[in-house]
């Protein structure tokens, strides 16, 4: 027998994530009542992920279900927010229950990994489509955001750059790497959002961004918010020794710069506060790597090594080229 809406959602959805009390009501109504804590702000992202734009038809459900939230926590953890509620819009060919099974398998193991509950949404049919609405605290006038970096300040990243473009580059037949391609498939099907960082970054950070779309641009982001530039030292740049190889073999730093789906914290800090921010970064499996400096100059610079600059490659936009 078929799934309906209603019983689709009753059966896969429903008590999926961690009940919290700050929701007073949650799935199975219009709206979704909830609860913002006194002294604190309320943080929004929305994403979406499309079949054949952001994913491919094979990619595993599991993966896409964890992805699909990891993204939007990405986007929480640029702000410093501790998240707390999601909703998520699900349009899909047809429901298939295996299908279904291994996606809420993967969403609601990261939902719990971070204390979400799942609040609400919708289903429907048509192409597949993945829509999530992510909401984080952040207490009043401590939220990070593009527009506060200064000049001088120095700037850091979190993790590794380019590890998930490499692997898409492997995927796609265009590169055929070393045997750790493999080991870095999970940087690009499930990322880990640096919650616990961003939160650690709020006293601290001048300006933050997640890398969704690239070094180059989303700095390019922080910069344009904060009308200022920035140099980046790209052999401070943090690789993975798979991207390490990629670049050293072909000379060719698009993969730090401007892949996409990194999903690292890219921040700003003053420069009084480099032993501190260094500090709490040992503190992190990840760490914090400093990759250059903000500076008066509009644009964003990548100087190599014996001071030859590379123009500074794009990220992903998904109208660059449209009509």
């Amino acid at each position: 027998m078929a799934l309906s809406e209603f019983s689709l959602i009753e059966r896969y959805f429903a008590g999926a994530t961690p009940a919290r009390p700050d929701v007073h009501l949650g799935i199975g109504d219009d709206c979704a009542i909830l609860r913002v804590p006194e002294g604190y702000e309320l943080a929004v992202s929305i994403d979406t992920l499309v079949q054949g734009v952001h994913f491919s038809p094979r990619a595993e459900p599991e993966g896409l279900g964890h992805k699909a939230l990891a993204v939007n926590l990405s986007d929480l953890a640029a702000t410093g927010a501790e998240p707390a509620w999601a909703t998520l819009a699900l349009t899909l060919p047809r429901a298939e229950e295996s299908w279904l099974e291994a996606f809420v398998r993967g969403f609601a193991g990261l939902a719990r990994e971070h204390g979400v509950a799942l609040v609400g949404g919708d289903t429907t049919r048509g192409p597949l489509s993945i829509t999530v609405q992510a909401h984080g605290f952040v207490p009043l006038g401590e939220g990070l955001r593009r527009s506060g970096a200064r000049p001088g300040d120095l700037i850091y990243v979190t993790g590794s750059l380019g590890d998930a473009g490499l692997v898409l580059l492997a995927r796609q037949g265009l590169y055929l790497g070393p045997g750790q391609l493999s080991a870095l498939s999970g940087r690009l099907d499930r990322p880990s959002p640096r919650v616990a960082e961003g939160r650690a970054l709020r006293r601290i950070a001048s300006a933050a961004i997640d890398l969704s779309d690239g070094l180059g641009s989303d700095l390019g982001h922080v910069c344009r918010a904060s009308r200022l530039g920035a140099t980046i030292r790209v052999d401070s740049l943090p690789c993975s020794e798979a991207v390490a190889a990629y670049v050293a073999e072909t000379g060719d730093w698009s993969l730090p710069l401007s892949a996409g789906d990194d999903y690292e914290l890219c921040f700003t800090v003053p420069a009084r506060r480099q032993g501190e921010v260094e500090a709490l970064g040992a503190g992190f499996d990840c760490g914090f790597h400093w990759i250059g400096t903000i500076e008066a100059q509009a644009g964003v610079r990548c100087c190599l090594a014996d001071g030859q600059l590379l123009e500074a490659p794009l990220g992903f936009d998904h109208f660059s080229g449209s009509d």
